[in-house]
């Protein structure tokens, strides 16, 4: 079994809380209080994917996602604080009044390279391109896909199920509910729990990728990561439940029965969710655990993202 090593970056443990909402109790796990700049899920996966570049002695670090990505804005900033230049390749048109995750991508400096639909279907192709040019200049890339999901970076969740476990008896938990953009953070959990042969089920609100498309690449980065490193477990593959159609009004947008929920929820407990994940992902918990008095078995993960919250005032203050 090969465990790799990280760079510290986030504020964790995050706390489990207990939560009261509307008369009723759930468990939600605080993985927006992963750090300020660097809130949410994607410094832990950074933690490993940093580490790595630095230990290449990488001049910059490529990664790409939609121009309101919490992940390439986690990116810039982890990449910042250890020296590394940062090169994002953007699905979404530049703004000059950039706001939300955008914003702090132009503050801390960021190259941009801007992508329509049709480009951004070809980004990994687009960001080898690029990187092969600067290693014609001398300088050494190191590329990060989408949301940090590779079987390196899933390390962050295989860790993140021992540092829960430590919070609380996961043999009393029946699941965990999470947002699944590029599903990095499922394959993770399954991981940890095979690696600690619990039985737990994983619910992965998928926001951007098909319920089949998810699914694949949630067991592909999970089996692979086994693979990779050498670990002694396997992946129980019903331990996986997807909760479809939570996003059918698509990636970069939210509905406003989901605004109105994210607004009760707001005001009801002092926590904000964002329009691209955690919402969405609320949203199904809400129906699925939280109306049934099921928030005491099953965690909310609370994946951060809060600057996108910025980036969709309008609509947050219509509802």
């Amino acid at each position: 079994m090969i465990i790799p090593k990280k760079i510290l970056l986030a504020n964790i443990p995050t706390p489990l809380q207990t939560i009261k909402f509307e008369g009723k109790n759930f468990l939600i796990k605080r993985d927006d209080l992963t750090g300020v700049e660097l809130s949410g899920n994607k410094v832990r996966k950074l933690e490993y994917l940093i580490y790595q570049a630095k230990k290449e002695k990488s001049d910059y670090v490529f990664t790409d996602g939609g121009d309101q990505s919490n992940h390439a804005r986690a990116t810039v900033i982890a990449a910042a604080s250890t020296g590394i230049k940062s090169k994002l390749f953007l699905w979404g048109k530049d703004k000059p009044d950039a706001d939300g995750n955008l914003f702090l991508d132009k503050f801390y400096g960021a190259e941009i390279s801007f992508l329509n639909r049709k480009e951004f279907s070809r980004v990994n192709e687009i960001m080898f391109e690029e990187r092969a040019k600067l290693i014609k200049k001398g300088k050494k890339v190191y590329v990060i896909p989408e949301g940090g999901s590779t079987t390196l970076g899933i390390w962050g969740y295989i860790s993140f199920i021992e540092e829960l476990r430590k919070q609380i008896d996961l043999r009393k938990i029946d699941g965990i509910t999470i947002a699944a953009g590029s599903g990095g953070t499922a394959a993770g959990l399954l991981v940890g729990a095979a690696l600690l042969k619990l039985n737990l089920k994983i619910f992965a609100v998928n926001v951007l990728y098909s319920k089949q498309e998810i699914k694949r690449k949630i067991f592909n980065l999970a089996e692979g990561c086994v693979l990779d490193f050498k670990l002694p477990c396997s992946i129980n593959k019903d331990n996986l439940i997807i909760l479809d159609g939570y996003s059918s009004e698509g990636y970069k947008k939210i509905t406003e029965d989901k605004l109105r929920l994210i607004k009760h929820f707001a005001d009801s407990t002092g926590l904000l969710l964002d329009p691209a994940y955690t919402g969405k992902a609320f949203s199904a918990y809400y129906e699925y655990f939280i109306t049934k008095n099921k928030g005491m078995k099953n965690i909310f993960v609370h994946t951060g993202g809060i600057f996108g919250a910025f980036g969709r005032r309008k609509e947050y203050l219509r509802v």
